[in-house]
C-alpha cells in the first residue's frame, strides 16, 4: 500500500487493497491519504451503488460513526424517494447508527467482515432499528 492516493471504485478494488493488511497498516495508510478523503470517496462510491429496486420505496436516515485517529468521524446516510445520498457529519434522528474503528468500517465496505459476525464479536455497534440493518445492506450494490 505504498500509493499516494486512492481510487476506489468498486468493492473489489477496496478488498484488493486491504487482503493480508493488518490494522495498524491500514490505518497508517488511511491516515497517510487522509482519512477524511478516503471516507468522502468510499461513501460517495456507496451513493453511486444503492439499489433503489431493493430499497422498495423505503426512507431512511443511517449515521455511521467511525473511529479514527483518536476520534470519530461521522456521515449521514439518507435514501429518500429512492435516492442515496452521503453528507459528512452526524445525522439529526438515525433510524440506524453503526460504529466501527477505521480498518473493521473498511473490511466491512469490502465484504470482508461479516456485518453479525463483527456485531457478535463486538467490532460493530449498532443502536437504533437492528432488524433494518440487516435490510439495508441489501441494498448496495457487491
Amino acid at each position: 500500500m505504498a500509493e499516494d492516493e486512492i481510487n476506489i471504485e468498486s468493492r473489489e478494488q477496496l478488498a484488493e487493497l486491504l487482503e493480508g493488511r493488518s490494522d495498524e497498516e491500514i490505518t497508517t495508510f488511511v491516515e497517510a491519504l487522509g482519512a477524511d478523503a478516503v471516507l468522502e470517496q468510499i461513501f460517495g462510491a456507496m451513493s453511486s451503488q444503492f439499489d433503489a429496486s431493493k430499497a422498495n420505496g423505503q426512507s431512511a436516515v443511517v449515521q455511521w460513526d467511525i473511529a479514527v485517529g483518536g476520534g470519530t468521524t461521522s456521515y449521514t446516510v439518507t435514501v429518500d424517494n429512492g435516492v442515496c445520498t452521503a453528507t459528512p457529519g452526524p445525522a439529526e434522528s438515525p433510524r440506524l447508527t453503526l460504529a466501527l474503528a477505521l480498518p473493521d468500517f473498511m473490511r466491512f465496505i469490502a465484504g470482508q467482515l461479516d456485518g453479525m459476525q463483527a456485531f457478535m464479536g463486538g467490532k460493530l455497534k449498532l443502536a437504533g432499528d437492528m432488524m433494518f440493518a440487516t435490510q439495508m445492506q441489501t441494498w448496495f450494490g457487491a
